[in-house]
């Protein structure tokens, strides 16, 4: 048996949303400070949840490690750091526990345990929606040393999402293969008359050979063919030799019933 179709959507979109989300939470992309004042217009900052780094245009190389108490002492901060590393955390573990379930090196899964892994990814895509949400909300109301002009969503908020709505749909989805719905073809099942009438459809049963009947034995009387066997004896289109005992038979029966002859006659007459 094939492995069903919504394990692999799961297994491969889980993955997928944990890079994502990894990149997310190591990269000091969160938001971006614009038209900081007292610097070159080239000059803007990027802030994350771990790292704060200060970019030009003009250079290729940042400059991280800035120092920024009021920004990594809210709320919020704290709060996605411990978050987004449960998620990641959480992601692996219900890899690791699908795994084993999606195929389990037998014909068919393990459905509770691929579900179990399915129902972890899910959490763990939870995780990652929430402080991502959050922080998108409360973006412009972070509290920041640097006069803030103009603030714009990095692109860790963007990769988190996308990540964090990969690990919902792949964990949901191979939740649902604990229980059976729709005939089963959740699991990729089909049903018993659709496979049977598949096969036959396929391989039609064949058909019966009727052979003509060559018992010539029957009397005539029970044989229901309108002619006889000497009819069929006689309707040949070819001379039949005659057997040699059937000759002499005849030869002896026409011996005994010729007439005298007249010689004989006369001599029996003379003597008399």
């Amino acid at each position: 048996m094939r492995t069903p179709g919504i394990l692999i959507f799961g297994m491969v979109l889980a993955p997928c949303g944990w890079i994502l989300d990894l990149t997310a939470t190591v990269a000091p992309s969160w938001r971006t400070l614009n038209d900081i004042p007292n610097t070159p217009p080239s000059e803007y900052i990027e802030q994350g949840i771990w790292d704060i780094c200060r970019r030009t245009t003009s250079s290729v190389r940042p400059e991280c490690g800035l120092e920024d108490t009021t920004y990594f002492g809210h709320q919020i901060i704290e709060v996605a750091q411990g978050m987004m590393v449960a998620s990641l955390v959480v992601t692996l573990v219900g890899i690791a526990v699908a795994i084993p379930g999606v195929r389990c090196w037998k014909d068919r899964p393990n459905w509770t345990m691929a579900g179990l892994g399915g129902l972890l990814i899910f959490c763990s895509g939870v995780l990652t929606i929430i402080p991502i949400a959050w922080y998108t909300h409360i973006m412009n109301d972070i509290s920041t040393v640097t006069p803030v002009i103009n603030v714009q969503v990095g692109y860790c908020i963007v990769l988190g999402y996308i990540g964090g709505i990969f690990e919902v749909l792949g964990g949901f989805v191979m939740f649902i293969g604990i229980c059976r719905c729709c005939g089963g073809k959740n699991r990729g099942e089909k049903r018993l008359d659709r496979v049977m009438a598949t096969q036959y459809r396929n391989n039609p049963p064949p058909r019966p050979t009727i052979m003509p009947s060559l018992d010539r034995t029957r009397s005539n009387a029970s044989s229901s063919v309108p002619y006889s066997k000497e009819s069929l004896d006689d309707d040949v289109s070819f001379p039949r030799a005659k057997t040699p005992g059937a000759q002499s038979v005849n030869s002896s029966v026409m011996a005994w019933s010729r007439p005298p002859s007249s010689s004989l006659l006369c001599g029996t007459s003379a003597d008399e």
